[in-house]
């Protein structure tokens, strides 16, 4: 049986993803008030290089705390599988689409850091990158809902072999569709559908945040439940052996 201690860490990065990565977006800038599609050329060009210095430590902090989501996403898809049996498509489809979201949070943080990298760019190509790395990160958002439904899916399918509670199938459902706001962010420059709108940046990561803490509760007791899976699983081996030898002592007697 893997070590529940190991799992248990690997069910925590979410959270740990959610803190870290906002730390980072606090010391670059990001938090508490984003920066918006609508700000000039100038404006875009002074939160990158002003301070580099600090805006790049808060964009390596948040390139690290993204990553630390990958874990979590493992261990779900592990317990996904315990669910679904025999043809587990759900939990590699949860898997490699959670892997894809890993990329697309990390890509722009790479983006604002490669943006502040050098002081002397032209006004017009830090912008870009900015552009860039903003509406890759709220409009690629696919993955994300794809990722929510296989999980809902997968626990409403489940019944009896849940080994969470079916209301996290309708919390997955809810998260996938505060996404839904996300790609209006390249048709608005302003209002709450920008880019760092209420519709958009605010919903988008609330709700997020939600589903990276929630699982890693559910999962944490889901891994608990790995024992009792472990200890059924002994006492059946422990009655088949039984069984062995007595049918082969009855077959030595006759």
């Amino acid at each position: 049986m893997p070590s529940r201690r190991l799992l248990n860490l690997c069910a925590l990065g979410g959270p740990a993803a959610l803190l870290v990565t906002c730390v980072g977006w606090l010391v670059a800038g990001i938090l508490p008030l984003p920066p918006g599609p609508s700000d000039s050329s100038e404006q875009v060009l002074s939160f990158f290089v002003d301070d580099s210095s600090r805006v790049l430590l808060g964009f390596v902090l948040s390139s690290i705390g993204v990553a630390l989501i990958a874990p979590q996403f493992a261990v779900i898809s592990m317990h996904m599988r315990r669910m679904e049996g025999g043809f587990p498509a759900l939990a590699y489809a949860q898997l490699i689409v959670g892997a894809v979201t890993v990329c697309i949070n990390l890509f722009p943080q790479l983006i604002w850091a490669v943006a502040a990298f050098r002081g002397d760019r032209a006004a017009s190509e830090v912008v870009l990158l900015n552009d860039l790395a903003w509406l890759l990160l709220f409009t690629g958002i696919t993955p994300f809902i794809i990722q929510n439904v296989a999980i809902a899916v997968c626990t409403l399918r489940a019944r009896d072999r849940a080994v969470w509670p079916r209301w996290v199938a309708y919390l997955n459902l809810w998260v996938a569709a505060a996404f839904l706001p996300d790609p209006l962010a390249f048709f608005f420059k302003t209002g709450p559908f920008a880019w760092n709108g209420v519709l958009v940046f605010w919903l988008a990561l609330s709700a997020y945040g939600v589903f990276l803490v929630v699982m890693a509760v559910v999962m944490v007791r889901a891994n608990a439940s790995l024992a009792d899976d472990g200890s059924r699983e002994d006492l059946l081996l422990e009655d088949v052996e039984d069984r062995v030898e007595v049918l082969a002592g009855d077959g030595g007697v006759q």
